[in-house]
């Protein structure tokens, strides 16, 4: 830090030194030498600019204005002619005026305001007849070039700040959404169950020992498995910073459940009191990731709510592996949707997110004939270089 400060105070320093040869130790030479010798000191400003705006534009406004007070050369053929040429000095102050509009919105305007008075007062000062017109208009639009592209500049970077914070809170609520998605369509379904299978033991616990250890058990491995996914998603939740000790975790937890755990899904169902019809057509194959756990807990999510409000003891799971698109349907024969099943959660709310985000198609209803239909269309990809989820 000390080590920069010290240049950008050495480059003022040589700026002004640079000036000072100019105005003094080249008087013969011509206003326009004089102009560009100082547009090119001025990059010696550069490490002032960066730390101290306003002083690089003063340093520069009094470096630019003293080469074209300067004494000029004897061998000029005018007197306006020589001051013409030296007013490119001025164009050092515009760029640095620019680089100020474009990074200080507070000091902009004192900046423009003054610059633009001293330059004026200098050129109405040292311009004579035509000349005068011309040099105050070329003064003019110097500046204002200047201070359009540096305000152009600012809004650039304004805007790609406000696109990147968009994109960012996006992206969290995007984040905050599946995360609610796959805690609903895991817990709901596991303490459905639950609950189903605790009203069941303590009703036969005295009467029937035998069905209430059994369901029991049921509570038992279904709690199990509902806390190896809670902890895998709290596991994914950390990788933002993994460590050895996350690492060795995430590899003893197993993989995300897909269509190849649809028989396990149907048994745990099957203990809570439905009996689940799983069929299978076309040729079953890896699938993508997202497309294999978004299946799945539709699936969960269908039989869940079988569970809960259709009031039946049967139902069907239909998975269709058709060339371009996945297709999933549960169908039951219940007493179909009602005010409490239909209006209330967020069971059918997380399936639709899921498959607009698969850019796929789901339908939801009761049917003509009783019961309720879920059938989820999921699009897939070419079979060519598909990544899938090893198991």
């Amino acid at each position: 830090m000390t080590r920069t400060k010290t240049m950008a105070w050495l480059g003022g320093a040589l700026y002004l030194l640079a000036v000072g040869l100019l105005v003094g130790g080249a008087p013969r030479a011509s206003g326009t030498v004089h102009g560009f010798g100082a547009l090119l000191a001025a990059s010696l400003l550069v490490g002032v600019l960066r730390r101290m705006p306003l002083l690089a534009l003063s340093i520069a406004l009094f470096g630019s204005t003293a080469v074209v007070v300067g004494p000029p050369g004897s061998a000029r053929a005018s007197l306006s002619a020589a001051y013409q040429g030296q007013f490119l000095s001025y164009l050092a102050v515009d760029l640095v005026l620019g680089l100020i509009v474009a990074t200080c919105a507070r000091r902009a305007s004192i900046a423009v305001a003054g610059a633009l008075i001293v330059q004026l007062l200098v050129i109405g000062g040292f311009s004579h007849g035509d000349n005068l017109t011309v040099n105050v208009v070329i003064a003019l639009l110097a500046a204002a070039a200047a201070c359009t592209g540096g305000l152009l500049s600012r809004e650039r970077r304004e805007h790609a700040v406000a696109l990147r914070s968009q994109e960012v809170a996006e992206a969290v609520i995007a984040e905050r959404l599946r995360i609610a998605r796959e805690l609903h369509d895991m817990v709901a379904h596991s303490i459905g169950i639950i609950a189903i299978q605790a009203g069941a033991a303590s009703q036969v616990i005295r009467t029937r020992p035998v069905q209430a250890g059994e369901a029991l058990r049921a509570i038992e491995v279904t709690s199990r498995e509902t806390l190896s996914g809670l902890r895998r998603t709290l596991v994914a939740l950390r990788q933002a910073d993994p460590g050895p000790a996350a690492s060795g975790n995430q590899a003893a937890l197993a993989p995300s459940p897909g269509l190849a755990d649809i028989d396990r899904l149907a048994a745990a169902t099957a203990d809570a009191g439905v009996q689940v019809d799983v069929r299978r057509n076309g040729e079953e194959r890896p699938l993508p990731a997202d497309i294999d756990l978004s299946a799945f807990r539709i699936v969960q999510e269908a039989l869940t709510n079988v569970v809960r409000h259709a009031g039946t003891g049967r139902c069907r799971v239909l998975i269709d592996y058709g060339d371009e698109e996945l297709r999933v349907e549960v169908v039951d024969d219940g007493r179909g949707a009602t005010e409490s099943s239909s209006a209330h959660g967020f069971g059918l709310v997380g399936m639709r997110e899921r498959v607009a985000l698969l850019s796929g198609d789901l339908s939801a209803g009761s049917r003509p004939e009783g019961g309720f239909r879920v059938m989820a269309r999921l699009p897939l990809p070419d079979p060519a270089g598909v990544p899938v989820e090893a198991r």
